[in-house]
């Protein structure tokens, strides 16, 4: 069994919770790309818009974004219901995203 640490996977489902939280503070409006960007970099000072865009839809394809790729090429996101109770720790959650414990 290999003990290697799958460090990419780890980036993916953190960059998922961020996301998810992001997009829960911006509540009930939603937001751009860019400022979603924005939060994600100051954790991975590298992320770059395709890889944000990559997990915007991972995250639409399971139900907890909702995403508004607009004809002039930015992205517009906001939450699901599902996704807000993600973030609310009121559903469990499933694995692809990092979500920490409940800490209460």
């Amino acid at each position: 069994m290999s003990t290697a640490i799958d460090t990419a996977r780890i980036r993916r489902e953190n960059l998922r919770w961020l996301i998810v939280l992001t997009l829960n503070n911006a509540r009930p409006i939603g937001a751009f790309e860019g400022p979603i960007l924005s939060v994600a970099q100051s954790e991975y000072p590298d992320a770059t818009p395709l890889e944000l865009r990559r997990e915007l839809d991972y995250l639409h394809d399971r139900e907890l974004v909702k995403l508004d790729k607009q004809p002039t090429g930015r992205w517009f996101a906001d939450l699901t219901r599902i996704g807000v109770d993600l973030a609310e720790y009121t559903i469990p959650c499933e694995p692809g995203i990092a979500r920490p414990e409940k800490y209460w």
